[in-house]
Formats: structure tokens, C-alpha cells, sequence
């Protein structure tokens, strides 16, 4: 999209402009400035190769906001400001595509490719076809409609002829350009076919993020994009990540006395159109194949890298290359006679839906995992699966009994596919969602906006008190090592353990007299209990199992107070001021320190010698490390990965959780993975190894 002077000339503009003082960014400059920023839009999320740190973009955009906010009458449609929706969208307006989205023929057998050949060889006439050959992406369809260079729709695939309007949340999508300049080739009007998508790396880190939450996680990454596009909340879209794949235009009308470009004479050089345009589109995973035998081969090339693709994709799409042989090919009512999908080999099976157990996790979620009969599914063999929640049981029809399909993506956890009613003899059942707590009998309730039945007598039902200790405990709170899940539930059951306090009064011993408890385990558990008294704030706020209270938010709290109990003279605006605190989890945090129950569960902890103040773990503001973001990936030798995180924090630094422009630092140690890779990909990204690090904040010893 940019050549090598536009792009050393838009850097240059934008080093000018980080230049500046705040006040000396006047009107005139306000197309430079929204140019500057759609470049380095272009560069993040298109290439995945920023040139600035997101700080810097942060400052620009700041800098256009201010700007037209006081001059309103300088805002454009197109403006990097006016991706950003306020408020919720109340309905999704139906729309009629300008050409019908139609299905692809598919097949999982080469020869059906070579069959595919031989027909439109005979229906166009010609000794030998060229191909053009993509991935096909497994996402959500959409179609986007641009007139006059502006984006003025986007639609989901609906039932090929009608969909809906989800304009604004395909405004959040920040690979889709809100304008782009179709007029350079003579089009006024164009309509362009694609895939929303959600690449791995951000499915995984936004599960994540809802577990923190307290949330269920999402089952895949193409439920997640597909579900994404109907959200009524725009502001959720863009926290996903998605990103959209354009490859085909469907429709396309151009300006008056223009004849179409040759750039239209092939489907190649339109992908080739799209990508300079700054589209994401498959130019860099396309190939152009001179017959079906090259075809066959590029598909089967494809299907051994596909685990090692950022993105899921189910297999490779066909089409003719010449966009005239594809006229004179045409259309079945169904779809296109001039492309196909070869789709790879599935990782699948089938089971029978033995039974289904409803488990109640610590927020008192409660989640029906499905028994089947053992399968093999992608080497690995499967007997439970999640079923999520009461409405994905209705969407697949499932009923106890049922002959299921399974299925398994990339590393994906498993997930059902579908049931197969044609194949139920009458024996089958319904599956009785349950009214009460299967743990304790309390009723259960299902809050408005949300998919997930709970339990809220979270004081008194076992499954949530077992699920809290078993948290409270964990490597990553207060780390009691010894206390594991078998044996909080044996102490459980044994009524050696009832609550989180209980921790700290087990009765040894009575322990020691049962089988496996050996006098060595037993002091290492007292003194893995005792080192937990002085675990830092951070670690006992992430133990509470506070709802939506993560890691991050847990070192958010833990700097802000000198004491823990002060946050009960927080007001929810208060609250909300802090770092990457929201409404939502502001009033969690609310009522958590609003609850006799809660304040007394401290007191006690308290009492028992616990930390409940911040031995000033707060952030080191003139530290060596000051500003700077670390990730740690692969085997340390010298440190352990938790003493490498804690430097940096005390060093005044900060450690995320995966690689992204904001990271600094890369730290590698043996055998490092996936996050080596993707980094060497984002040229601001320092990678180092150890001893560089312990060199940097002044602790590498002389040997």
C-alpha cells in the first residue's frame, strides 16, 4: 500500500508531530495527522510490523481527538476517531446483498478436483485453466460495500440473500480501512466478500481474560468471531482482536466514461488491488497455478502447515483465475461452477452422549460437561466435553442417547459438532437443565444478558468453598505447595477443612495418620503454609477469588492502598479511576468490600498472621526498569521464571502476558517456543537472553 518514500515521508511526518508541543497541532495540519495515524493503523494491523511504540499512537490520537473535538465541523466519516461507537446498538437492521452470498461446492478428495477441472475445461472450451489458490478461513462470513471510496455497509453472510447490518461493529475491526481509494482505478461502487476471524494468539489470551473474569470460556476461535459480529456492545467487538480476511469482489460499478481496469481482469491481480488498497487480503497466501496438478500439490502443502498458521483455517479454496472464463463458467443456483473448497482431512468422530454432569466452578457458574463413549479424535482420546451452557445444548438439539460429532482444532479443546436426530431410535431423552445447585440445592439463577445459570449461596455450597480453597491456594496466589486439589478434597471430606481460614488450623495431626502422609510431607506442608502468611498483598487480593479480579487487576489494588480494609472507603468513581478498572469491575470490587461476611473473612485471615498491607510492592517509579514491559519465555537457568517477574517489578518495570507491540523485552531462555517467533516478527522488540537481563538491572554475579 505505501512504497518506500511514502513510508520514509509519513515516519518523517510522524516524528514532527511527536515533536510538537501538545498546544502547537493547528487545524491545517489535521489531514497529516489523520494520514500519520491510518499508516501506522496499516503497519499494526495489516503487516503486524509497527514503526512506533503504542504510547506514541496513543499521543497522536490523543492529539486528532482534542482537535476535533474543539473544531467539530472538521470530523470526516473516515476519520481513525470515528471507529469508536458510544453507546449500545438497539437493533441489526436486515440489508440485501447486491449479489447473493453463495456456498462453495466442497470436497475432501483430490479427485474431485481433477473431476472439477475436467468440467470447466468442457463448459469454457479451454485445453488448460489457470487457478488461483487461498486459504479457506474459518471464520464469519461478511460483505463489505464501499461508495465513493467511503465503507458505507457491512453485512453478515445472513441466508446468502439478506443479512444483517453490522456496520458499526465492523468499524471496530481496525484491518478493515474505513475508506479506501477504489476511485484511483475508476470505481465508484464495490462490494467485497470476506471472513471475520480471530487469529490464535488473541482467542487464547482473551479466554484468558474472561477466566479472569469469572466469565465461561469461549469454545473456538470461529465461534468467537461469529459471535462477536451480532454484539450490541461495539466496545466488546474491538476488545476481541478480530481480524478480516477480503477476498472476493462481488459487484463492482465504476465512474462515469471509466471501462473497468485490467487490475479487474483476474482474480489474482484483484487480491493484488485489495492488498495495496490496504485490505488484508490473501496476497501473501495465494498461489497461481498453471493447471490442477500444481493445485493438488499447493492444497497438500498447505494441510502440512496448517497447525503452524497464526489462524485457523479447514482447508484450501479453488477458483478460476481469469474473472471472464469465470462469466462464461456461471452459477448453479447453489453456487459458483468456477470455484470449489478442497477441505482437509477432518479431525473428527463420532461418540454416543452417555450422560451429562453439572459442575459448579468457584463463582458458582454452573457448567454441563458431557460423558461419552471414548473416541480417538486427532490422536487423542476423548471421553468428557464441555457443553458450555443451557443454551448451546438447545442451538446443537443435543439429547442423552444422542449419536454425536466431535471435534477437535489445532490444540483446541474439543468441542460437539452436531447430533444426528435422523439416527435417534426414540430411546433418546432431553437433558434436564437443573433448577437448583446440583452441589447444595440452592435455586439457581440466570442473570439477565448472560448465558450461564449460578448458584449465589457461595457461604455455604461445597462445590464453590472446595473451588475457593482449591484457588486461594494455587501457584499463582498464594502458592501452597503440599495443599494441592486431592488433598483439599480429601481434607474436605474429612471435615479437616471447611473454609479458606481452615488453611491455617489443620489439625496435623490427625493427618499424619492417614495413609500417604509421611513426616516429611507434613512439614513441608506447615511450612509452605506458614511462607504463605507473608506472601505480598497482590498474591492474598488474586486468592480472594474477587469476580473479575485477574493477576493484573490483583497488582492494580494491592498498590493503591497501604492496607487492605481501606478499600471499604472507596466509592465506586473512586474506583473506576485506577488503572484498567471498569464499571463492572468496580462494582464487584464494591460489594466485595461491602460484605460483612468478606470484611470479616479478613479480619480473620488477619488474625491468623496473614499480610493484609502493602509492604510497599508498589510500583518502583524511579527504578532502572522504569517504562519498560518484559515477557519471559522458554527454561531460565539462574532464576526461577516468578524471581526473573519480581525483579522487573521491583526494578519499576512491567511483565505482560504475551507478545505484542507494547513489549520492550523478550527474555529467552532453553527451549523457547512460540513467543520467540512471533517476536522476531515486531522489529521494536528487543530479544535477550538471561545473563542480558540480570546484566541490565545489575544483578549478574562474577563467577
Amino acid at each position: 500500500m505505501y512504497n518506500k518514500e511514502q513510508t520514509q515521508h509519513l515516519q518523517e511526518q510522524t516524528l514532527s508531530f511527536l515533536k510538537e508541543q501538545k498546544s502547537e497541532i493547528g487545524i491545517p495540519e489535521v489531514k497529516p495527522l489523520r494520514d500519520v495515524l491510518r499508516f501506522h493503523e496499516y503497519r499494526y494491523y495489516v503487516l503486524n510490523d509497527p514503526l512506533i511504540a503504542d504510547a506514541e499512537y496513543d499521543q497522536l490520537y490523543k492529539e486528532l481527538v482534542k482537535l476535533e473535538e474543539g473544531h467539530p465541523g472538521i470530523i470526516t466519516a473516515d476519520s481513525p476517531t470515528q471507529r469508536v461507537s458510544r453507546g449500545l446498538i438497539k437493533a441489526f437492521p436486515k440489508v440485501q446483498h447486491l449479489v447473493p452470498m453463495l456456498s462453495l461446492d466442497n470436497s475432501y478428495d483430490a479427485t474431485d478436483l481433477i473431476d472439477f477441472d475436467r468440467r470447466a475445461k468442457e463448459l469454457s472450451g479451454l485445453a488448460e485453466i489457470v487457478y488461483c489458490v487461498e486459504p479457506k478461513f474459518d471464520g464469519a462470513g461478511i460483505s463489505l460495500l464501499y461508495e465513493n471510496d467511503m465503507l458505507v455497509r457491512g453485512a453478515t453472510r445472513g441466508d446468502g440473500v439478506v443479512g444483517d447490518d453490522i456496520t458499526t461493529n465492523i468499524r471496530q475491526i481496525r484491518s478493515v480501512p474505513l475508506s479506501a481509494n477504489f476511485s484511483a482505478f475508476g470505481i465508484q461502487q464495490i462490494e467485497i466478500r470476506g471472513e471475520v476471524l480471530m487469529n490464535k494468539d488473541h482467542f487464547k489470551a482473551y479466554n484468558d481474560l474472561l477466566e479472569e473474569e469469572g466469565a465461561e470460556r469461549l469454545a473456538n476461535p470461529r465461534n468467537a468471531a461469529a459471535g462477536s459480529l451480532r454484539i450490541k456492545d461495539p466496545r466488546e467487538v474491538g476488545r476481541r482482536n478480530l481480524e478480516a480476511f477480503l477476498y472476493h469482489i462481488s459487484y463492482v460499478s465504476f465512474l462515469p466514461g471509466v471501462d473497468a481496469p485490467k487490475v479487474l481482469e483476474t482474480h489474482s491481480s484483484a487480491l493484488k488491488m485489495l492488498w495495496e488498497l490496504g485490505f488484508r487480503s490473501p496476497e501473501k497466501e495465494k498461489k497461481v497455478c498453471k493447471n490442477i496438478a500444481e493445485v493438488v500439490a499447493y492444497c497438500e502443502h498447505f494441510e502440512r502447515q496448517r497447525d503452524a498458521l497464526p489462524y485457523e483455517i479447514d482447508g484450501m479454496v479453488i477458483k478460476v483465475n481469469e474473472l471472464a472464463v469465470q462469466d462464461t463458467l456461471g452459477m448453479t443456483t447453489h453456487h459458483p461452477r468456477w470455484a470449489m473448497a478442497f477441505k482437509f482431512k477432518a479431525r473428527q468422530g463420532t461418540s454416543r452422549l452417555i450422560s451429562v454432569e453439572f459442575q459448579v466452578g468457584r463463582t458458582g457458574a454452573v457448567t454441563p460437561v458431557a460423558k461419552i463413549e471414548p473416541v480417538q479424535v486427532g490422536g487423542v482420546t476423548v471421553g468428557s466435553i464441555s457443553l458450555h451452557n443451557e443454551d448451546y445444548i438447545k442451538e446443537k438439539d443435543l439429547r442423552l442417547g444422542d449419536r454425536i460429532l466431535i471435534e477437535r482444532s489445532g490444540d483446541v479443546i474439543p468441542q460437539v459438532v452436531k447430533s444426528f436426530p435422523e439416527l435417534r431410535r426414540g430411546e433418546e431423552s432431553v437433558i434436564q437443565f437443573p433448577v437448583q445447585c446440583p452441589a447444595c440445592g440452592f435455586p439457581l439463577e440466570k442473570p439477565e444478558g448472560e448465558a450461564v445459570w449460578r448458584c449465589n449461596d457461595s457461604n455455604h455450597c461445597p462445590a464453590q468453598i472446595v473451588e475457593k480453597i482449591i484457588h486461594f491456594n494455587s501457584k499463582d496466589a498464594m502458592d501452597i505447595r503440599g495443599l494441592g486439589e486431592a488433598n483439599v478434597r480429601k481434607f474436605y471430606s474429612l471435615k479437616f477443612l471447611k473454609d479458606i481460614p481452615g488453611i491455617y488450623r489443620l489439625p496435623f495431626e490427625q493427618i499424619r495418620a492417614l495413609e500417604g502422609f509421611g513426616e516429611k510431607s507434613i512439614v513441608n506442608l506447615q511450612q509452605a503454609i506458614e511462607a504463605s502468611k507473608k506472601q505480598p498483598l497482590h498474591r492474598l487480593i488474586y486468592g480472594l477469588g474477587i469476580r473479575y479480579i485477574g493477576e493484573t487487576t490483583a497488582k492494580v489494588l494491592a498498590r493503591h492502598v497501604d492496607y487492605l480494609p481501606d478499600y471499604t472507603r472507596f466509592s465506586m468513581e473512586q474506583l473506576q479511576e485506577l488503572d484498567d478498572v471498569g464499571p463492572k469491575v468496580a462494582e464487584s470490587i464494591y460489594q466485595f468490600f461491602h460484605n460483612e461476611k468478606n470484611l470479616s473473612l479478613l479480619q480473620e485471615l488477619e488474625g491468623l498472621g496473614l499480610n493484609l498491607r502493602n509492604e510497599k510492592e508498589k510500583l518502583n517509579d524511579t527504578g532502572t526498569l522504569t517504562s519498560q514491559t518484559f515477557l519471559f519465555t522458554g527454561s531460565l537457568k539462574k532464576l526461577k521464571r516468578s524471581e526473573a517477574e519480581a525483579m522487573v517489578e521491583k526494578s519499576g518495570g512491567s511483565v505482560l502476558s504475551g507478545v505484542s507491540s507494547k513489549l520492550n523485552y523478550l527474555i529467552v531462555g532453553e527451549d523457547a517456543g512460540s513467543k520467540l517467533e512471533k517476536a522476531k516478527k515486531i522489529s521494536t522488540i528487543q530479544i535477550i537472553d538471561e545473563d542480558q537481563f540480570l546484566a541490565m538491572i545489575g544483578q549478574l554475579k562474577n563467577k
